[in-house]
Order: C-alpha cells, then structure tokens, then sequence
C-alpha cells in the first residue's frame, strides 16, 4: 500500500475522498487509509509524521510472516532503519530502506 506524506491530514483526506470515490477505513489522527467502498483490498494511505519510525515510509507491506521477512532483508543487505517494534495500535513492524532509498514499512497484526 503507498503512503503519501501529508501536512494537512484532514483536508487531505477530504480532496482525496472527493477525487476518489475512496472512504476512510482507518483514522487514527496522523494517518489515514482510504478504500474503495467495495473493496478494501485496495488501499492509500495519508501519514502526516510517523509517531515512532524515524522517518515516513513510503509503502506499506502486510507479511503473515514478520520474522521471516526481517531476515530476509537482512540476506538481501538492507538497511533496517526502524523495530522489529510491537505497536500499540496492534501490528509488529520494521522499517527497510531498498538500495534506491525507498523506506518500506513491513507490518503483521498482533
């Protein structure tokens, strides 16, 4: 899922849901997710600051397997910039930069 960085998250959120069709599935104050009313499948994202990651992601990756994944960002010599972290809005989560400078947010529900 992409993530767009936002200084307004309201109004963000608001152009984005007029342009789009989108409605909010998620609201927690600094970010936002957006998804078509039937099907939730397909999801944007709206971040204002990352309350605990150092930096904004620019994506977010869901893995039933976090553990896994984390390694294999290591095999693959990615920078972990953030975690592994157990959140208190319910996922665990690490943050990679790819070797282009993309940071990815990895994520599983607890």
């Amino acid at each position: 899922m992409p993530l767009l960085t936002v200084s307004d998250l309201d109004s963000a959120v608001e152009a984005h849901v007029r342009v789009t069709g989108m409605e909010v599935i998620m609201n927690h104050g600094w970010i936002a997710t957006l998804a078509p009313p039937t099907d939730h499948s397909v999801q944007v994202s709206l971040i204002t600051k990352d309350p605990t990651g150092p930096v904004n992601p620019a994506a977010s990756l869901e893995v039933e397997d976090l553990d896994a994944a984390l390694a294999g960002a290591r095999a693959a010599g990615l920078e972990i910039l953030y975690g592994p972290a157990d959140e208190e809005w319910g996922v665990r989560r690490f943050f990679y930069r790819d070797h282009d400078g993309n940071v990815v947010n990895v994520l599983t529900h607890l």
